[in-house]
């Protein structure tokens, strides 16, 4: 199993991108057990980050990944523009900083959902326009709106060699079970992002996990990875997909910052994302809550 988090991109005072702070959850990610990092993505916020800082941040965390272990996976999105001339100019500054995969955003192949005919040709198009030996990737990105592949699109990705992840964002495990079967004998990993399926979907032959809970907890998630056949794994993994509704019940990434700054990593609670007013005594008070009783059942696997 590969068990990866989505990279969070902290700020300074001044509302720059903090390098040294990002480097140092590159840190903590490895200490906990984690196989890699999925950097500048939605988590990151790509949409609200100008290519140079995309671009910055990125050979920064890769460039700390490979320090502490050159098999410590780092795959890279960061395409935002609607024309694909303009996605391949992103994604060619990101490759060149380094990253062990492109991952496509599939709602930027077909950005007003005309069909699979439309993706397929848009995204052979910007195939032509990436370096040829690139190994790429498709990120289900919920925004601006959740584009689905479709079996029609995964037989094309398995008939270019070129795709090795996707980070599926369906929530659905039977589609998943699906996707696993069409895509059995390849290299090409699917990594789910939903928590309250995970443990079902490694058990039905998905390759891991890559999502946002792994800010809050990734050792357990790194204990999952490992242990997702056995029966403990049922009670560890309820415990990950009840915490896992605080997606959408706190202000993310707002929250994971927080977070950051109770494991050690001082964080200011800032985003280009949220409004300041996001960010209140009760949240707060929830992760504290949830960082209280995630450590205790940590404590309580090693015992």
């Amino acid at each position: 199993m590969q068990m990866l988090t989505t990279m969070i991109t902290p700020y300074t005072a001044d509302g720059k991108v903090d390098l040294d702070t990002a480097e140092r959850y590159v840190d903590w990610y490895y200490q906990n057990g984690l196989d890699g990092i999925f950097a500048v993505c939605q988590s990151s916020e790509i949409f609200y980050l100008s290519l140079e800082e995309r671009v910055e941040l990125n050979r920064r965390v890769y460039a700390r990944a490979k320090a502490l272990n050159p098999d410590f996976l780092v795959v890279s999105s960061g395409h935002v523009a609607n024309t694909i001339e303009e996605q391949a100019r992103e994604l060619n500054a990101i490759y060149a900083s380094g990253t062990d995969a492109l991952i496509l955003i599939t709602n930027r192949l077909d950005p007003n959902n005309e069909g699979d005919d439309v993706f397929i040709a848009n995204a052979e198009r910007l195939l032509s326009l990436l370096p040829p030996d690139a190994k790429l990737g498709f990120y289900e990105c919920p925004y601006p709106y959740k584009r689905l592949v479709t079996p029609k699109i995964l037989d094309w990705c398995l008939s270019t060699g070129r795709f090795y992840y996707m980070k599926d964002t369906c929530c659905d495990a039977d589609l998943i079970a699906e996707r696993v079967a069409q895509l059995k004998g390849s290299h090409f990993k699917l990594l789910n992002a939903n928590c309250q399926t995970l443990l079902q979907t490694m058990r039905d032959g998905a390759d891991g996990y890559c999502g946002i809970m792994a800010n809050y907890h990734p050792a357990l998630y790194a204990w999952l990875g490992k242990h997702y056949a056995e029966e403990q794994a049922d009670a560890v993994a309820g415990v990950l997909g009840t915490f896992g509704f605080t997606e959408a019940g706190l202000p993310y990434p707002l929250s994971a910052k927080y977070h950051m700054t109770l494991c050690g990593m001082p964080t200011l609670v800032t985003s280009r994302k949220n409004k300041p007013e996001d960010w209140t005594p009760y949240a707060a008070h929830c992760v504290e809550q949830m960082k209280a009783a995630t450590d205790k059942l940590e404590t309580l696997l090693h015992e």
